[in-house]
């Protein structure tokens, strides 16, 4: 029986883990906070899938290449889009309830979709319900599952990985062993000051699997979304609410974006994240603002009832009056390489979910492609784990946990990283636009830090927020061509290049 070990408990590992554990496999299922606290449960908008009779996996396709900026992988986009509406009916099966309307299942409109395709649930909710669904459905499985317990590195024997070593709640370090390695361990919008993403977000898979030896590719493609709340924590404001009519004005209250392109609002996200982002600096650094007015309260209420809350809770009347907001951290493109069933380049090793670079984002991704990645590219990975031949051996014994030892050659206190400074370097540095001057800054400064010695969560992700922000910067640099969310503004879009 393969013995399966699943890092992460979002959409990917969720899936990994119920499909591995339906094929046989022995599944154990690790997650760094409780099981339902991944990103995927704060994920607003929906799901894509070309599913409705007006569209096609064609339409799909060639979108989600636009979005990308030219730098998708087209084998991994075909993948997605034609797999895509299966693994919709599988959550469905799951116990997924998707919105409706008196056509039948409701869809939505997003930037850089040519159709309406964009599932959702409970309005504003669809990826509260798809982990909700998922985490009952694991629960029924025979999936042992330790919560609060974060992975620090991976175990690699004679080239292949064979377990990972992991902090537990306890604070003793435990190595768990397995035959197949599969990181869901999300993306790492905590590099940031100001992000979207939950606190779990730190890139501990992205880093962990690179000290093993795993190849990297893509750090320098993170993704901002143009509409989060310019209020504590910038909660989102999802795509779907521009998809809905709603529009960006500055503070003179001018509608900006159609001078930018000409598809508005719902032009691709770096299009309008770098038109928001310019126009603040153009305003001294204030916010623009969200107009959904038009759309009125009873509309808003009905189908963004989360948002609705949320935007009410800090203040503001936004069917009354627009909403500031402000540029964050959303998405990583980038992450450890795979092939098209989550493998990686260590034997032993796959990789599933935003942490994953499957190629199907390229520079860019197309909204609500984020969930739709996860459940194909899991559902692929779960079945060729499956097919994997039997382990013949007993499994070695493991080394019981233990109480992490520290290092008594502690580094000087003042050279030790701060997060709060490492996450505004990266902000002013290696943000919405970037070049080479900002970015040979930020290295200086991040290779003058240490990482601290990881004796517990907390000094774990500052290890690896380190780790990935130098990885970043050197990315940076290294594409010299402004692409999709990677803006160099030294070096224009249609400038040039000399070989490196």
């Amino acid at each position: 029986m393969t013995r399966v070990l699943v890092i992460g408990g979002g959409i990917a590992g969720l899936w990994t883990a119920v499909k591995a554990a339906d094929a046989g496999c022995r599944v154990e299922l690790v997650t760094k906070a409780d099981l339902a606290n991944g990103s995927t449960h704060y994920a607003q908008g929906g799901i894509a899938a070309a599913i409705f009779p007006d569209d096609s996996a064609e339409r799909h396709f060639d979108d989600t290449i636009a979005a990308g900026a030219g730098l998708c992988d087209p084998t991994a986009v075909r993948v997605l889009v034609d797999e895509g509406p299966a693994r919709v009916r599988d959550l469905i099966r799951f116990g997924v309830e998707f919105d409706h309307d008196e056509s039948g299942v409701s869809r939505g409109l997003e930037a850089a979709h040519s159709r309406a395709r964009i599932l959702h649930a409970g309005g504003d909710a669809t990826g509260a319900a798809i982990e909700t669904a998922l985490v009952e459905t694991v629960r029924r499985r025979a999936v042992a599952i330790t919560e609060r317990a974060i992975l620090t590195d991976l175990v690699v024997e004679a080239g292949r990985v064979v377990g990972a070593l992991v902090l537990g709640p306890d604070g003793l370090l435990g190595e768990h062993r397995a035959d197949v390695v599969v990181l869901a361990t999300g993306g790492a919008g905590c590099l940031y000051k100001f992000t979207t993403n939950p606190a779990v977000a730190t890139g501990d898979g992205v880093a962990a699997a690179w000290r093993a030896g795993a190849e990297i590719a893509d750090l320098e493609f993170v993704q901002f979304h143009p509409t989060a709340l310019a209020a504590p924590g910038t909660p989102l404001i999802s795509e779907a609410v521009r998809g809905e009519g709603a529009v960006l004005r500055d503070a003179s209250g001018e509608r900006f974006m159609l001078a930018i392109d000409p598809r508005g609002e719902l032009a691709p996200r770096d299009v309008v994240a770098r038109g928001v982002w310019h126009r603040m600096e153009e305003q001294g650094g204030e916010p623009v603002f969200l107009d959904a007015t038009a759309l009125g309260g009873e509309f808003l209420a009905a189908r963004f009832p989360g948002l609705d809350r949320q935007v009410r809770d800090a203040g503001y009347d936004w069917s009354v009056a627009p909403v500031p907001i402000t540029p964050a951290a959303h998405y990583a493109m980038g992450g450890i390489v795979t092939d098209l069933d989550g493998r990686t380049s260590l034997p032993g090793l796959f990789a599933v979910g935003e942490c994953a670079r499957t190629g199907v984002h390229g520079a860019n991704r197309l909204a609500s492609n984020s969930l739709l990645e996860a459940a194909v590219f899991a559902d692929r990975a779960a079945r060729a784990i499956a097919a994997l031949a039997p382990v013949d051996s007993p499994a070695p014994s493991a080394p019981p946990a233990t109480a992490v030892s520290h290092d008594s050659t502690t580094p000087d206190a003042s050279s030790l990283v701060d997060r709060a400074a490492l996450q505004s370097l990266m902000w002013q540095h290696v943000g919405l636009e970037r070049d080479e001057h900002g970015l040979r800054e930020a290295s200086a400064v991040l290779d003058a830090w240490v990482a601290p010695e990881p004796v517990d969560r907390r000094t774990t992700e500052d290890r690896n927020l380190l780790d990935l922000a130098r990885l970043t910067v050197a990315a940076a640099l290294a594409r010299r061509e402004s692409v999709g969310a990677h803006y160099r503004s030294d070096v224009p879009a249609d400038a040039e290049l000399e070989a490196a």
